[in-house]
């Protein structure tokens, strides 16, 4: 079932009365106040109804990746027993591959004790703490020289430690990485695991996946016409879905391919490989 903002009435606004005087408020200046105020609420009811659900092992789509997946989930578990033979794990693939869903979904399941770190991060993010048991590195290949260097000391120090892990991921395999030689040579000591990308029913499997976790229920055509005519990486394939999200709520309309058409229209359209 969908579930879209509620609507606000105004019957009654010019019986609401000025503080402690018991008097009629005027109309002219309560309504517009309320109105205001009911945008606002509604604004944020679309963006709080609008966020996107969490990336968690459970949504994730395993296709060819079946392998990390499984290590994945279970790393927390065999960190907490004390059973961890490999506590170094680097994941390389094409951006939308699903090596950062992979990440994040590792981060959701170990909780408050685990840091995702990228290179927006600060570099004091990237400093050993007691409290945090998993580190998470993400888009390696684009640390800066000072990050790199923080991001070798962090690994060491989490390797001296049997109940941390390091967990890093790139668009390339460590030997082609331009980092670091020391960093380079740490991210393959452990496992190196190889995030290949969703085939076509993979993604639509996917799309068809996110939807229902928003509460939305895309139209059998909607996700073949998305995979031809934009962009076929997951980040964006799941960002034009975010939006498809919010404009149907604005609608109040079942997303269908009509709706996907009328959205463009009235948005700066996403860039197609080279279809319209």
């Amino acid at each position: 079932m969908r579930f879209y903002p509620m609507r606000v009435s105004f019957r009654h606004a010019n019986r609401i009365s000025d503080a402690g005087e018991g008097r009629r408020a005027p109309h002219n200046r309560t309504v517009p106040a309320l109105r205001r105020l009911s945008s606002f609420v509604i604004q944020q009811l679309y963006l709080d109804l609008g966020t996107p659900p969490p990336a968690t092992f459970d949504n994730f789509i395993v296709g060819p990746n079946r392998e990390p997946a499984l290590m994945l989930a279970g790393l927390n578990a065999e960190l907490s027993a004390g059973t961890a033979r490999d506590r170094g794990v680097y994941l390389w693939g094409a951006a939308g591959s699903g090596r950062t869903h992979l990440m994040e979904a590792l981060c959701h399941a170990v909780g408050p004790s685990a840091r995702y770190l990228r290179p927006n991060s600060p570099l004091a993010a990237f400093t050993f703490d007691d409290e945090s048991t998993v580190y998470c590195v993400d888009d390696c290949d684009n640390l800066s020289p000072t990050q790199q260097i923080a991001a070798f000391n962090l690994f060491n120090e989490t390797r001296a430690r049997p109940h941390c892990a390091f967990v890093a991921a790139g668009s390339q395999p460590p030997v082609d990485m331009p980092l670091r030689e020391d960093l380079r040579t740490r991210l393959g000591w452990g496992l190196v695991f190889h995030i290949v990308g969703l085939d076509d029913d993979g993604k639509k499997q996917a799309l068809q996946n996110a939807a229902r976790e928003r509460g939305l229920q895309l139209a059998a055509d909607v996700p073949a016409y998305l995979l031809t005519h934009f962009q076929r990486d997951m980040s964006s394939l799941m960002a034009l879905l975010d939006r498809l999200d919010r404009f149907s709520m604005e609608q109040k309309r079942a997303v269908t391919l009509p709706l996907l058409r009328q959205m463009l229209t009235h948005t700066d359209p996403v860039t197609p490989d080279g279809k319209n």
